[in-house]
């Protein structure tokens, strides 16, 4: 195992053994299923979109973008095809039995970016907050989470443009 392998499984590791207290277990399974196929986002930007009526467009166009990020994940992972961790007894149920990269911490970012464009200062914290528990229900190493999250920003960043109505910048 290299190095990198070693610190991803040695932090699943740690951060799966905070789920024992029942507390950031019971948090960490909430956070997990309100991101579950990028649900939370989604349903937060059209919600925005049916009462923000001057930037419906821009909610619309950022939710989109989110959906994007997550199907462009699961790309990836049927490509990469890396198998969730097995050293430690996971929280949660998964839809799938690959990791890599991690589609929650994908549509997370995604989110974060396309959200914080349109002023939401509250979707990096909870974009994190999902990231982390993907680990902490112990089905993702952190590599993946990373990956993902790098995609889903990524993904948001390059279609900014287009969110705000214009071209990309």
């Amino acid at each position: 195992m290299d190095d990198l392998d070693d610190m991803d499984h040695r932090i699943v590791s740690a951060l799966r053994a905070r789920g024992t207290d029942p507390r950031v277990a019971g948090a960490a399974r909430a956070l997990s299923w309100a991101g579950e196929h990028g649900a939370l986002w989604l349903a937060a930007g059209l919600t925005a979109a049916a009462v923000d009526a001057p930037r419906r467009t821009a909610w619309l166009r950022g939710t989109a973008l989110t959906a994007g990020a997550h199907v462009v994940s699961m790309g990836v992972k049927r490509v990469v095809r890396r198998p969730r961790p097995a050293h430690v007894v996971p929280l949660v149920r998964t839809a799938g039995r690959h990791s890599f990269p991690s589609s929650h911490a994908t549509s997370a970012a995604a989110a974060a970016v396309v959200f914080g464009t349109l002023g939401v200062r509250a979707a990096w914290p909870l974009a994190a907050a999902v990231c982390a528990s993907r680990l902490v229900v112990g089905v993702h190493y952190p590599s993946d989470v990373a990956a993902g999250a790098a995609l889903g920003a990524l993904t948001a960043r390059l279609g900014a443009g287009w969110m705000r109505g214009g071209t990309r910048d």
